[in-house]
């Protein structure tokens, strides 16, 4: 499963892209379950955002959803966090 996340926003404007592949990794059940948790919550277009908030694009094997600070499900907050921290 590929995993991507697309931040965008914030006071900067700067964006940042991560992308963790799970294939072969020994916690890739772990990644599964909370990426279609993540999936679940989101939308299929980009919510309206709060002033200086960041946005995020959620994609999973080809699936995208949208979601925005500060309205993001516990799930969206650890993949994007973890994705983020780990992917290159």
């Amino acid at each position: 499963m590929r995993i991507q996340v697309r931040r965008t926003g914030g006071f900067a404007g700067i964006d940042r892209h991560a992308e963790v592949d799970t294939s072969g990794r020994p916690d890739a059940s772990e990644w599964h379950t909370l990426a279609g948790e993540a999936l679940a919550a989101g939308r299929s277009t980009p919510p309206v955002g709060v002033p200086d908030g960041f946005s995020y694009q959620l994609t999973v094997d080809g699936k995208t959803v949208y979601c925005a600070d500060p309205r993001l499900t516990d799930e969206q907050r650890k993949l994007i966090s973890r994705v983020l921290k780990e992917g290159a």
